[in-house]
C-alpha cells in the first residue's frame, strides 16, 4: 500500500512537472508576442506582462515537487559530509519533517489566501484586471504536492516503504556518499 502510494505521488510530481514546463513555454511565447506587439507594430500590450508573472510563480509551486522528487534542490553539506552514515540518514529524516512541517504550514496560509481571494472577488490591479483567485491557486495546490512529495520520502527514509523499481525516474533519498580524498573509489572508500 505505502508502494503504491510513492509511485502514485512520484507520477503526480511528474504530471505537474510537465504543466510546468508547459507554463514556461507559453510564458515565453507571450514575451515573444507582447515584443512583436509593442516593437514591431508598436501596439500596446495589456494582460501580457501579468500573464507572464502569474505562468512563471505558478510554474515554480507546480514543478517544486518534482524537484523534490529528483533531489535537485539547492543544499549545503558540509555538515553532513562530517556525519556518519547513521547520523547523516538521522539528519536527512530531520530536514525532511522540518520540510513538511513548513510545507503544511505554507498551505494552510496560502489555502486562506486563495479563499479570501476566491469569495470576495479579488482582481488583479492591471487594467487587464484578471481574478486573483486563478494565480493564487497554483500555491496552495503546490505546497499542497510537496507535502505529499515529503511525506513519500519520509516513508522511504524511514524504511517504511521500499524504493520504487524504476529508480531511474525516482532517485533515492540516500544520496551516494562523495569521495573525500583523492585515492578514495566510487564509494568513498579508500582501496
Amino acid at each position: 500500500m505505502l508502494n503504491s502510494y510513492i509511485l502514485w505521488v512520484g507520477r503526480v510530481s511528474r504530471l505537474f512537472a510537465v504543466i510546468a514546463t508547459a507554463l514556461i513555454v507559453i510564458a515565453m511565447l507571450v514575451v515573444c508576442q507582447m515584443i512583436l506587439m509593442r516593437y514591431v507594430f508598436r501596439l500596446p500590450t495589456i494582460w501580457q506582462t501579468d500573464f507572464v508573472v502569474f505562468s512563471a510563480t505558478a510554474a515554480i509551486f507546480l514543478g517544486a515537487p518534482y524537484v523534490l522528487l529528483k533531489g535537485g534542490h539547492v543544499g549545503v553539506d558540509v555538515v553532513e559530509l562530517l556525519l556518519g552514515q547513521q547520523n547523516r540518514k538521522r539528519l536527512r529524516i530531520l530536514g525532511a519533517m522540518l520540510g513538511l512541517v513548513f510545507c503544511i504550514v505554507m498551505l494552510a496560509a496560502t489555502w486562506v489566501q486563495f479563499e479570501e481571494a476566491w469569495t470576495g472577488n479579488w482582481k488583479h490591479s492591471s487594467v487587464w484586471a484578471p481574478p486573483l483567485w486563478i494565480p493564487l491557486s497554483a500555491l496552495p495546490v503546490g505546497f499542497f504536492l510537496l507535502c505529499l512529495q515529503y511525506t513519500a520520502n519520509i516513508l522511504i527514509l524511514l524504511g517504511l516503504a521500499e524504493q520504487p523499481v524504476d529508480t531511474s525516474s525516482i532517485p533515492s533519498p540516500e544520496l551516494p556518499l562523495p569521495a573525500t580524498s583523492a585515492g578514495a573509489n566510487e564509494k568513498g572508500h579508500l582501496p
